[in-house]
């Protein structure tokens, strides 16, 4: 009898779990690469200096402010993560105490069974 007791708070609460975890699709979401430039201190007609990747981290929340994930990019600043249909907000995060490199946040739609692409540019400092 006691162990009944002790194991059907156990059983609702997994069983609740299972009811209300929101399954994360596979077939919509965002895709896309960090940058950050110039890299240059000075542009020289006829050199290229173009920007380069960058491993970032990058916080989506919902349009109210809400966090939905923190990831963070490869090395080559690639991004793939899925998320439901809806509208958000990509907040690119700047690096722990330092002012710099910076990006500003994105507002984006994902429609159902499409990833959107998104570019973040960050902003490096070199003038």
């Amino acid at each position: 009898m006691n162990k009944k007791i002790l194991l059907t708070p156990i059983v609702l609460l997994t069983l609740a779990c299972g009811l209300f975890a929101t399954p994360r699709p596979t077939d919509s979401g965002i895709a896309g690469k960090v940058l950050v430039g110039p890299m240059c201190p000075v542009m020289i007609e006829g050199q290229e200096c173009p920007d380069q990747p960058y491993q970032a981290t990058l916080t989506v929340t919902n349009t109210e402010g809400r966090e939905i994930v923190q990831f963070q990019t490869d090395e080559q600043g690639n991004f793939n993560i899925p998320l439901a249909p809806g509208e958000y907000i990509l907040h690119p995060e700047t690096p722990p105490d330092k002012p710099l490199p910076f990006a500003d946040d994105q507002r984006f739609i994902v429609n159902p069974g499409e990833f959107t692409r998104l570019i973040v540019q960050y902003d490096s400092g070199i003038r």
